[in-house]
């Protein structure tokens, strides 16, 4: 049952990506960019506002309960779960003012050690509000499972 769940997409999500949740995420992860932060320094560089970090999408998408969806469709005990990784690829850039939309597909379930860890891979697609990709983010959750 849980092969069925590959290529499941689920429905979107939409976040306004503003001014001061991406300072605040910025100066949380550490960033040092000043375009993440000063509105002058950002048009300095070119940008059209402030910066988003790369990783900024992961926690919008969590605000939507994105990595539970899965779990529950797996009937994951969230006990049993960890965060395995998480990597991005970015096309284009996310700005403040950015309205971007994410859709999670799962890309693979596996099992390790047995059955005892079941892996579950996601693929979230991110795009802004002109439809322009602007970055992919692929997730994997390690749930640990009981054996009988």
């Amino acid at each position: 049952m849980r092969e069925e769940l590959i290529g499941k997409r689920y429905e979107p999500f939409t976040a306004q990506v503003d001014k001061w949740r991406l300072r605040f995420f910025a100066r949380t992860i550490g960033e040092t960019n000043p375009a993440c932060f000063d509105e002058v320094a950002a048009h300095k560089a070119g940008y059209r506002s402030l910066l988003a970090p790369l990783t900024l999408p992961f926690s919008l998408a969590m605000d939507f309960d994105q990595s539970l969806l899965v779990l529950k469709d797996l009937g994951a005990d969230l006990t049993r779960t960890v965060h395995g990784e998480q990597s991005f690829t970015r096309f284009a850039e996310i700005f403040a003012g950015d309205v971007i939309t994410g859709q999670q597909e799962i890309t693979d379930i596996f099992e390790k050690k047995g059955g005892a860890l079941l892996f579950a891979v996601t693929r979230t697609r991110i795009d802004n509000q002109i439809e322009e990709h602007v970055c992919d983010m692929d997730t994997t959750i390690v749930i640990r499972q009981q054996l009988s």
